[in-house]
Order: C-alpha cells, then structure tokens, then sequence
C-alpha cells in the first residue's frame, strides 16, 4: 500500500515540528497548516516578528517587507487606491531592494492595483490576507504560472516548462548549453544528464494513470530514465574537458570527447552521431563560456546551432547576479535564440530578483533552478512554489518530496504507526532527526514551513543544532533496551540512575539529561495527538481544530493560548494560499 500524499504531508510536518519543538526554538502555531487553498481565500493570519536576514535563503529581504507592508493595512473592508497607495509604494521597493528589474516591478504593482482597487474584503479574511493573495497571484503570473487556473483540477507536481524529449530511437533529444563564465554551466550539465537520468517524469505516463496520479508525489511517479550522452565542446577554458569527465564518471554518464584541439562545432556534430549509432536518447552540449557577452562567442553557438540543429538551448545564468540574470537572457534570446533558463544558486546570498525578472525581461521560461552544490541539486522550477516561499507561505510540497526520496512507504506507515500509538522510542528519535537533517540545513527546512518566515535567525538555528547534536550524544551512551523501552528512564525506580550514568557518558550535566527527557516525553505527545486528530490520511489543512492545538505544543505559551482561542470560535489556524 502507497502512501498517498496527504498523509506523507501530515507525516512530514509532524516529523519536523517535532524535532524543532525545543525551549531555543518556539515555531509559529500555524505552521502544522500548509498552503490550503480554498478557492481564493486566504485562510491564515500570518505571525511577524524576528530578524531572519543572514541565513543565506532566497528571498528573507522581499518576504519580510511584503509582511509588514500587508499587515499595516489593518482592519479594512474595502480596497480603495488611497488605502492601498502606501502599501503599493513599501511593495515597489522591497521589489527594488531585491533587484528585480524595475519593468517587472512595475508590472507586477500595477497588476496588484488593478486586482485590488474597489474589491470588497471576502468574508472570513482580512484585508492584508487579500492583498497577499492578489500578489501571489501576479507573482504566478509573472514567473510563468496561471493565476486562473482551477486549482481542484491542476497539479503543482508538473512545473511550467518540461525538457524536449527524443522524437524517436534514430532521433536524440540535443540540448544545448550556454552562458558566462562563472556561471556554473559544466556543473549543471552534470546535474541536468543526473536528472534526467534518475528524475525526470514521464509525464505521458502520468496523464495516462488519471485521477491517480493526484495523489501521488513526484518522487514517486514514473520516470523517463534517459539514456544521456554529454558533449565536452568547452575547448578553451582549462580542465573544463576533465572536470565534464569526472562528474560523468561520478554519476554514471558517458562523456564525448576530442580533444581541446578539434572545433566544438565538429566536436557536438560527432557527439550527435555516436548517439544515434549507439542509442543514447538525450545529447547535452557543453559549450564555452565568455567573461562578457561577445560576438566570438555567438558565432560559435550560432554555427553549433546550425550544425545539430538542438531540441533546447538552455542558458544557465547565476542568480547571485539578479536583475542582470534576466537582461543577459534577453541578450542571448534576441543574438542565438533560446528555449529557456537554469538559474544557478539559488541556495546562495540571492535576493530573489533574477527568479522574478528573467520570465518577465526576456519571455522565457525558467526550466531548471540550481539549490545547493551537490550534483543531485537540480529541480524543475514550479512558479507557485516560488511565488509562496517569496512572501513567506513557506513550501511544504518541496519540503515532502525531499522527505519522500529519504523514506520509503513502509518507513512511513511504521513511523505513523509509532506516532498514533505512542510508541515513539530513542531509536526513532535519532532517525526522524537524521531524515530532517538529509532535507537540508535546519533553516532551509524552517524556511519551508508556512507562517515561519521572519521567526527565526542565526542564533535560534545554533542552539537547535547544538541541542539536537547533544540529545543524539546522550541517545547513543544509552544501552539498547533504554534506547526501545524509554520508560526506563522516565517512570522506572532506576531511571535517575541510569540518566547519571548517560550523562557522564555523553560529557553532560544530569540536568541537560533531565531537560532532554522532559523535552522527549511532550514530544512524544504532541506526535500522538497530532496523529490521532489527523488521521493516516489526513493532511495539516484538513485537520481538526484539537490537532492544530496539539500542534502547538511545539510553541510557547502564548501560542498554545491563541490556538485554544481559535479552537473555541470554531475554526483552527489556517495556512495560507499556496498549493
């Protein structure tokens, strides 16, 4: 039996939120509901507060200015121009700030005005909840989305724009790959023939499963597995031949070479040949880069272009470079022609600008996004995703495909099983953390959990990593029995004890070990509850106002009261618009 992707969210966010749940880190109560969409509500009432600039995530400059601009709104029941007017002006420059080009900023303000202007305020929301979603909903639409679209019927598993496949077995796919120096064009050949080796959905076969298919998560439809060829045309850079042979030897790909003496137009011409002869299916073309835009270099891509006559031609542009990103897309658009971007680095110091601009700037659609520095760091772009992480709904959909490639379905059912019966023991405990850790940092995690965006900062995320390291410490000076029986060390005669006896062990004081037990025993709870109230296949936005209160053990004291408050007047904390 698979589970479906309701319950692996519920799982998912139980899993994190209680592997957070510590005294150094108090999430938002809101955090259990993800990306909710009802129809064009907004349903949750996001929380502001704490610096989170300096974490290193995309977006932390635009999405903390969006908030404080949509909660100054207040209490409204109609947008008028003049209410809106200051908020419009705070958008534009934290648009600005983010080095989004100023053509898109525009764009996407005047949009907003005209979706606002004279709207009444929807019963159930409030006016700052409305104007967020008339942003999301430009931002869809500028990043290459459809705002229109019917949500019941549409899935944000399939990304705005797909890579070309093979016509037929005599006939490769060729993808050509261009861009600056720098930009990181050789290490995203190897992520993309990575990709579309393991990765990449058949999304023929999805549509052919129907309704089924809704259900499932990406990681779990089927994949196309193409045979890839990559192509060594970078002549002129050093070792750019050796480092595209490494990273093909390293993920299983072949690699085609002839030297640095022979021409890469001849070079891509033989590659293209010896995939038809020996039936490879896909051909990626690495191609020399240039410190600055010049005609040498479009020349050469021009005469590659009309040698093998490519599928795609990609320009992999670095984030880190903003609104410039999107300008050199339409530069290269408008001298070679191209079918679409890779942006590079986005888990760098990026401000968010370059992922806003280039659709906008240049008309082309972003394929492919960078976010980290390991080869299996490549994933389709999914406008609505990014449109939610941007003002700050988080990402839970990403967030449960990271989790689902680390778990199997039957991990997952006995881990749910576990949760609802209370038997979560230390054993468990070392592997949720060690599923949370293989998501990514603890802040990229944080970041992708709805209603968390501007809750936490640098010394928060220090002292959940070190007391998380010191908990794992103390589990492993534990002997196997009290690692499955953790009654021994909470009710049993013996367990003050044995607790001396970890401690020491671990290097830690008998009150840390004390603190973790008291810690290990609320979690344990808040888990089962959540579970029980959730049901298996439950997802966070369709839980019951007594599992939103559960989960709200994992915040502080003003939080627990809130979610009691909210359980009373009949509804729970909702969680945003995203999908």
């Amino acid at each position: 039996m698979l589970v479906d992707r309701r319950a692996l969210s519920s799982l998912v966010l139980v899993v994190v939120a209680a592997t957070l749940a510590t005294d150094a880190f108090a999430p938002s109560s809101s955090f259990t509901s993800f990306s909710g969409r009802q129809g064009a509500v907004v349903k949750s009432k996001r929380q502001h507060g704490g610096a989170s600039t300096g974490l290193g995530m995309m977006f932390d400059q635009l999405s903390s200015a969006l908030s404080d601009v949509a909660s100054a709104l207040g209490p409204k029941k109609r947008m008028t121009e003049k209410s809106i007017q200051n908020a419009l002006k705070d958008v534009r420059r934290a648009l600005l700030d983010a080095d989004v080009n100023v053509a898109v900023a525009d764009t996407l303000i005047d949009g907003v005005k005209k979706r606002s202007v004279g709207q009444e305020v929807l019963k159930g929301v409030t006016a700052d909840q409305q104007f967020i979603k008339y942003m999301y909903d430009e931002l869809l639409d500028i990043m290459g989305g459809d705002s229109t679209a019917d949500n019941s019927k549409t899935s944000s598993n399939i990304p705005a724009a797909t890579l070309a496949a093979a016509a037929s077995p005599e006939d490769p796919a060729v993808v050509l790959l261009a861009g600056l120096q720098g930009a990181g064009k050789t290490t995203a050949a190897g992520k993309l023939a990575l990709y579309l080796k393991e990765r990449e959905v058949d999304y023929d076969a999805v549509e052919a499963m129907g309704d089924e298919a809704s259900k499932m998560l990406t990681s779990r439809m089927p994949t196309r597995q193409r045979k890839v060829l990559m192509a060594a045309a970078d002549v002129y850079r050093p070792a750019a031949i050796k480092q595209l042979e490494v990273l093909g030897e390293s993920i299983g790909v072949d690699v085609f070479t002839m030297g640095t003496d022979a021409d890469p137009v001849d070079i891509a011409a033989a590659a293209v040949e010896k995939a038809k002869a020996e039936g490879y299916d896909t051909v990626l073309v690495d191609t020399a880069g240039r410190q600055v835009i010049d005609e040498a270099l479009m020349d050469e891509l021009r005469r590659i272009k009309d040698k093998v006559t490519p599928n795609e031609t990609l320009l992999v542009v670095d984030a880190m470079t903003g609104q410039e990103a999107a300008s050199l897309t339409a530069s290269f658009d408008s001298a070679v022609g191209i079918s679409g971007a890779i942006l590079t680095k986005l888990d760098g110091d990026s401000r968010g600008g370059a992922a806003v601009s280039v659709r906008g700037v240049s008309g082309k659609p972003i394929k492919f996004v960078g976010t980290g520095e390991k080869t299996p760091d490549l994933e389709p772009f999914y406008p609505d995703r990014m449109a939610s992480r941007i003002l700050g709904m988080g990402d839970v959909i990403s967030l449960v495909e990271k989790a689902a490639s680390e778990v199997s379905d039957a991990e997952a059912q006995e881990m749910q099983k576990k949760m609802r019966e209370a038997k979560f023991d230390f054993d468990d405990f070392i592997k949720q953390s060690q599923l949370v850790s293989k998501m990514g940092s603890m802040a990229g995690v944080a970041k992708m959990i709805p209603g968390m965006s501007g809750q936490i900062d640098n010394s928060q995320m220090r002292q959940v990593e070190q007391r998380l390291k010191a908990n794992e410490a103390m589990i492993k000076s534990m002997t196997k029995k009290e690692r499955a029986n953790p009654e021994l060390l909470i009710t049993d005669r013996t367990a003050r004890s044995r607790l001396r006896r970890i401690t020491m062990g671990s290097g830690k004081k008998l009150e840390e070990g004390v603190q973790f037990m008291g810690e290990f025993q609320k979690m344990r709870t808040m888990m089962s509850r959540m579970q029980k109230q959730m049901g298996p296949g439950a997802s966070p936005d369709t839980a019951t106002p007594d599992a939103q209160e559960a989960a709200a053990m994992a915040g502080n004291r003003s939080q627990r009261r809130a979610a009691k408050k909210m359980k009373k007047k009949g509804f729970g904390g909702g969680g945003g618009f995203g999908r």
